[in-house]
């Protein structure tokens, strides 16, 4: 939902938070938090379906450097890569390239 969409005028809400008691603003924490992953997982399965079993992809390391792999398996959030040095790696699918075969 757009900001200019949202269901409760946000001035309104904010005068609610300053209101509620500890035990709601618990409850509502864990209503947000759950929102939140929802939503991390639904961007993360469409961000997988770009990829398929087989492809070649590429992906930067932590130290910056880059590796080529193949997509071996498609996890809930992460793709399982065998690298061409033969190293097995579960990576984000925010983190892959897909390239060209060879």
């Amino acid at each position: 939902m757009s900001s200019s969409q949202t269901v409760v005028d946000r001035e309104m809400f904010v005068q609610a938070l300053r209101h509620m008691g500890e035990e709601d603003l618990q409850f509502l924490n864990r209503m947000v938090v759950e929102r939140l992953n929802l939503l991390a997982q639904a961007r993360s399965t469409v961000q997988l379906a770009q990829f398929a079993e087989g492809d070649r992809v590429e992906f930067t390391t932590q130290d910056g450097s880059v590796k080529r792999a193949v997509v071996v398996r498609l996890n809930k959030k992460t793709a399982s890569l065998r690298t061409d040095d033969a190293q097995n790696w579960k990576v984000s699918p925010v983190l892959l390239r897909k390239v060209a075969a060879g």
